[in-house]
């Protein structure tokens, strides 16, 4: 990677006149090859032929100053200021692209222009599907990088279909448009300050690559359904850092086996998912020290299917302003796309911890600066935390810490009782849930600690519903609920400990308990005076079920 101090040597190396930027013949109709020797090992594109005039076609000579600079053992390909038009390109070994503040490498809108990468299979790993072109691609590379103040702009516009069945004026689409950046089985890559704009489907796509460093990124995409920020695929030591991210879909995926990823000081807006996990074996993930703001769909949303497993992840410090959501678990008996084989065990998702949470929760809002706009579904509308499992599948040891929400109330006494179905893909095929803050079903372990909330409208809905839930404590929950609701609402479960809660509004009763499973349910101490009834509780729970003192 070109180090500042480095940078500055070579500049006055060029000031000396020792010749660092290489250049091709005058006239010749083909770029002269660089010296073998190049002390200095900066390649600039125009003197390989490039014009970055905005209008000619510079892959070739963008290209082969790559190549060259690979044979060379390395350095860095430099784009002055202009505008460089591109088709697929290939980043090889020990190579650093470097845009200049002033300089844009445009893809270009002839679909033609662009080709698959055929060392990236498209069949056998399910994961890989979603298509093999990039405008910048590599494949089994290491020491690679992209840097500098400049643009990489996608076009994604031109790869949108005007109508359903319809070509895109690109002339490609579906798998077949370009990324901004797809790597393969690549190691010791950075990416660093660049702008990457408009892409024609994700923007960052790594698929089983390791030591992965992201810093400084702008990315904005909001000109096609699927504009991904970051989507990560089987990748290990990944790191990233003081990134702005604006998409339409996904902000941060997390498919495969994905380990040792750390995510930090960066702020994101979506339409869908923020932080997206789905499928493999992922464990040791930090996110932390962000804001999300404007997304509309599930800033966190975790999916574990047969054959999966989520151990250790952490969520800590985050803001969470304006979104719809916020976080969703569920475990499915369904086998995700990113596992192969028969006869898969059951998913198993253990150790997530949420730290530090300050959100507000709306009803969903068009997108600003969406080149189009999305329909919302009916379970979107009044979502709220839910951790959702069933049948023979449980989640273990779920934790919040310091949580401070709003949500904007809404839900109806229908609502408030209606089933949970028995799904755990997207969040809102569960419809609304029947708790307007948490809702657990089947979790072993669970803790919340100093959770308080805030309703903006009378919701009739409880705050927390636990179902089938053992080994729980709720400990200093605040909330200022509204006329009609309850806070709790507990159904089959089990060594559950309620200590010091708070009701700061009038209610009609502290808490519902329901269920012949239901049993050593414990509220102790607190401020239960606006709770017009302490407790009630069904007429199927076991006698001596639930113990209240205050």
């Amino acid at each position: 990677m070109l180090s500042r101090r480095n940078w500055l040597t070579k500049a006055a190396a060029l000031a000396a006149g020792t010749g660092l930027f290489k250049t091709a013949s005058a006239g010749a109709a083909e770029p002269a090859p660089a010296d073998p020797e190049n002390a200095v090992g900066i390649y600039n594109v125009k003197a390989f032929g490039a014009k970055g005039d905005g209008k000619t076609l510079d892959t070739k000579a963008i290209q082969t100053a790559i190549d060259t600079c690979n044979r060379n053992k390395g350095g860095t390909v430099f784009f002055p200021p202009g505008i460089f038009v591109s088709g697929t390109l290939q980043l090889k070994s020990n190579v650093t692209l470097y845009l200049s503040a002033q300089a844009t490498l445009l893809g270009t809108t002839d679909g033609k222009q662009y080709f698959a990468a055929a060392e990236i299979p498209l069949h056998g790993d399910s994961t890989l599907v979603d298509g093999n072109v990039g405008l910048l691609y590599a494949v089994n590379a290491e020491n690679i990088g992209i840097e500098g103040m400049g643009t990489i702009d996608g076009n994604g516009a031109q790869f949108r279909s005007p109508s359903k069945g319809a070509p895109s004026p690109a002339g490609i689409s579906g798998a077949q448009r370009p990324y901004h950046i797809l790597f393969y089985k690549c190691t010791n890559v950075q990416v660093n300050d660049i702008f990457l704009k408009d892409s024609a489907y994700h923007s960052i796509r790594m698929i089983q690559s390791e030591y992965l460093k992201f810093s400084g990124l702008r990315i904005k995409g909001r000109v096609i359904h699927n504009n991904d920020g970051f989507h990560f695929i089987s990748c290990r030591y990944v790191h990233v850092h003081a990134c702005d991210v604006r998409t339409q879909d996904d902000a941060c995926a997390l498919f495969g086996s994905c380990q040792y990823v750390t995510v930090s000081d960066s702020t994101f807006s979506t339409r869908w998912s923020v932080f997206r996990f789905g499928g493999g074996f992922v464990q040791n993930v930090t996110i932390t020290n962000c804001t999300i703001y404007e997304t509309y769909g599930c800033p966190i949303k975790i999916y574990c299917s047969r054959g999966s497993r989520f151990e250790d992840l952490t969520f800590s410090n985050l803001i969470m302003k304006n979104v719809t959501g916020p976080i969703h678990i569920g475990i499915s008996e369904r086998k995700s796309s990113s596992v192969t084989g028969d006869n898969l065990p059951a998913g198993v998702l253990k150790r997530v911890a949420f730290n530090n949470i300050q959100a507000t929760v709306v009803t969903p809002q068009p997108l600003p600066d969406s080149a189009f706009q999305s329909a919302y579904r009916s379970g979107e509308l009044r979502s709220c935390i839910v951790l959702n499992a069933f049948d023979n599948n449980y989640m273990e040891d779920i934790s919040f810490q310091d949580i401070h929400i709003t949500f904007p109330g809404g839900g109806t006494a229908a609502e408030a009782v209606a089933e949970v179905p028995k799904v755990a893909g997207e969040y809102f095929e569960i419809g609304t849930p029947p708790a307007y803050a948490l809702f657990a079903r089947n979790v072993k372990g669970l803790s919340v600690n100093n959770l308080r909330l805030k309703l903006a409208a009378a919701d009739a809905r409880p705050a927390v519903m636990l179902d089938n839930v053992e080994h729980a404590v709720i400990a200093l929950l605040s909330t200022q609920g509204r006329q009609g609701s309850k806070v709790l609402r507990f159904r089959n479960s089990a060594d559950v400990l309620v200590a010091t809660p708070r009701v700061l509004d009038t209610v009609t009763a502290f808490a519902a308990v329901e269920g012949r499973n239901t049993r050593n349910i414990k509220v102790e101490g607190g401020d239960l005076s606006k709770a017009k009834s302490k407790l009630q509780q069904g007429a199927d729970v076991p006698a001596g079920a639930v113990l209240l003192k205050e």
